[in-house]
């Protein structure tokens, strides 16, 4: 996952994942193992802890999805990218911009992640 775009899609779909059992597979594929995530409200470490957060923000969020929102770039093991959370067919009620470092493999290796406001 050297590449922003792939990076970036990589992230969104598994935020956007309902399946435990598929999430799960996409964290043990694309993040490495001591991954961590922090934003405003939240924070997770390692694959379960990572896990355990988005399974969170999905409950808190029924019928909402994640979309990406411009063109991401990257620099060195950095990639940042912005984001919308929305309800299908419905306007973002949240977007934030989020930094991801990468590890020698490539893996995701820690995000941290800004709250843009309310979209709404």
């Amino acid at each position: 996952m050297t590449d922003p775009n792939s990076t970036a899609e990589t992230y969104i779909a598994l935020w956007n994942d309902a399946n435990d059992e598929s999430r799960r597979a996409r964290l043990s594929e694309s993040w490495s193992v001591d991954a961590r995530y922090a934003d405003p409200v939240m924070s997770g470490a390692g694959h379960d802890g990572i896990d355990a957060m988005i399974a969170g923000a999905r409950a808190q969020f029924p019928g909402h999805g994640f979309t990406l929102v411009g063109t991401p770039d990257g620099h060195g093991d950095f990639v940042r990218f912005s984001w919308t959370l929305a309800p299908t067919n419905g306007a973002p009620v949240a977007a934030g911009t989020d930094v991801v470092r990468l590890d020698a493999t490539g893996r995701i290796a820690e995000v941290i992640g800004f709250l843009d406001g309310n979209a709404a």
